[in-house]
């Protein structure tokens, strides 16, 4: 769907950060999804995935929508690992409970061995300043395949 169609949700933040309405961390941007560092990470580049079309749960998501959603999710996984040299990831997503932002979020976490995260206990870490949080963006953004729009 071009940008242009796009109906954001009325005072969203994730669409006014999809819309560049909003500063953050973009890592991509295209008209299916905006992909973002979360402010408040579990580990530095953790990223927010969400759909540019406003949905608050996985459900109220055109069923059109999901497939190219999460090609952007499993992209950007495979990228928080190359990019950040992490042993994996863990992708998760909140639907009502839980979820700080009514939008659909997923989000993608970089997981090494023995980094501490137990279950769902989900500390929170903070970056340093915007230049160290920029670096994490960049070194994701960098690690999407070629022909991924990028901001």
């Amino acid at each position: 769907m071009p940008v242009s169609e796009v109906v954001p949700g009325e005072g969203c933040l994730f669409c006014a950060i999809a819309a560049g309405e909003r500063p953050a961390h973009v890592v991509l941007s295209d008209g299916v999804a905006a992909a973002f560092l979360d402010t408040r990470p579990v580990f530095k580049g953790h990223v927010l995935v969400v759909p540019r079309t406003h949905a608050e749960t996985l459900a109220d998501l055109p069923v059109a929508m999901v497939g190219p959603f999460f090609e952007r999710v499993r992209a950007l996984s495979a990228a928080v690992e190359r990019g950040l040299e992490a042993a994996g990831t863990f992708v998760a997503m909140n639907n009502r409970i839980s979820q700080s932002v009514p939008h659909l979020h997923t989000h993608i976490v970089p997981r090494n061995r023995k980094d501490g995260l137990r279950g769902f206990f989900w500390p929170r870490t903070k970056y340093e300043d915007p230049a160290e949080a920029e670096s994490y963006a960049r070194r994701i953004r960098e690690a999407l395949p070629l022909g991924t729009e990028r901001p």
